[in-house]
């Protein structure tokens, strides 16, 4: 069986710590907190896990913290976490396994993050993050924000969860200004960060910058694939934003050129021509999203509603626009099939049933 230690950096987060630790301090071997500036009770919650707690000032540097942390570790393998992560009973139960199992060969353990989530706890965003290595590898952890593992050799994709269970959402532009200072220091970014550094002039509202970011980082040409079709989607919606709808769609068209369609990107062209009422040449990018297949071993982001539901409710609002009743009602099953429990489904049910049932009397 192989050890784990768990490496944490933390601050400020006596709210989420407990229940992080909680929900992994029986499947790992080691924990280590370094904490980066708490002013709460942070340390406190921290001390009823692990005596392995250590001080790390902040420079604004999310890397360097990690690689300090990481720097403590004994066991033979390293996992990360954020206080407001959780492993969930079943995970915990298959980590336990993978405990048991896995190969010493294995260098990295890549484990689902689910960070979105429906009205029903369904999760409807995810993706693979590096969550295991090998601490003798010596891997090391790059960029100042949206930080990243760089490493190689055998790794393993896992049907293991890690939970985000952030309890408060606020725009901050902390990343922002990491960013900016270093372009000003620098003078230029990463291909990484100038497609992080995009995303978060976009969620700071600023959509021309971002607009213009993402189509500097596109044609660097040296973007990660996965992150390439990840601007061309975001650089659409900025454009949208700006009321630039030709040049939006055209970035959507420009994915293809870096692999199979996405469905995230495939209903942001029905809904292109579905704008426009265009209805019958928005079925026919919905259909083509409805049946696309979601890659199963990729590390790139994911909206889970795109594939499957979103494009099966749509078709039901198209069919019956277009007066074709049976059509919508069967595609509106077909959402259910997706969420038994939506609300818009059950409307669309009884609105369809009561239209058929004026239809044949």
């Amino acid at each position: 069986m192989i050890t784990i230690s768990l490496c944490m950096i933390v601050k400020n987060e006596e709210e989420t710590l407990g229940k992080c630790l909680q929900s992994v301090k029986d499947i790992v071997d080691e924990i280590i907190i370094v904490d980066t500036g708490s002013t709460d009770r942070t340390k406190e919650v921290a001390k009823g896990f692990t005596d392995n707690i250590y001080d790390f000032e902040w420079i604004d540097d999310f890397s360097a913290a990690r690689n300090f942390a990481y720097s403590k570790a004994q066991m033979e393998y390293i996992m990360w976490l954020d206080a407001d992560d959780v492993i969930l009973p079943d995970d915990r139960e298959k980590f336990l396994k993978l405990k048991e199992s896995l190969s010493p060969d294995v260098q990295v353990v890549m484990m689902k993050y689910n960070t979105g989530f429906d009205e029903k706890g369904n999760v409807n965003f995810s993706y693979y993050r590096e969550r295991l290595s090998r601490r003798d590898a010596g891997f090391l952890w790059q960029e100042p924000v949206h930080e990243y593992l760089a490493f190689n050799g055998k790794s393993v994709n896992v049907d293991i969860a890690v939970t985000h269970n952030k309890k408060h959402w606020g725009l901050s532009d902390r990343n922002l200004r990491i960013y900016e200072r270093q372009l000003k220091e620098k003078g230029a970014l990463s291909p990484r960060g100038m497609y992080y550094y995009a995303r978060e002039l976009k969620d700071n509202g600023r959509f021309e910058d971002a607009a213009n970011m993402f189509l500097k980082f596109l044609d660097s040409g040296r973007g990660w694939l996965e992150d390439n079709i990840g601007a061309c989607l975001e650089r659409s919606r900025c454009l949208l934003i700006l009321g630039r709808r030709e040049e939006a769609f055209h970035s959507l068209t420009r994915s293809f050129v870096y692999g199979i369609p996405r469905a995230e990107i495939v209903c942001q062209m029905g809904y292109h021509f579905k704008d426009y009422g265009l209805l019958k040449e928005a079925v026919y990018w919905f259909e083509t999203a409805l049946n696309l297949k979601k890659p199963t071993d990729s590390w790139g982001f994911f909206q889970d509603d795109f594939w499957g539901f979103i494009p099966a409710l749509e078709l039901a609002v198209c069919y019956d626009a277009l007066g074709d009743t049976v059509q919508a009602n069967q595609y509106n099953e077909i959402a259910g099939s997706f969420k038994p429990d939506s609300k818009a489904v059950a409307h669309n049910r009884k609105y369809f049933s009561e239209k058929l049932s004026q239809n044949n009397p």
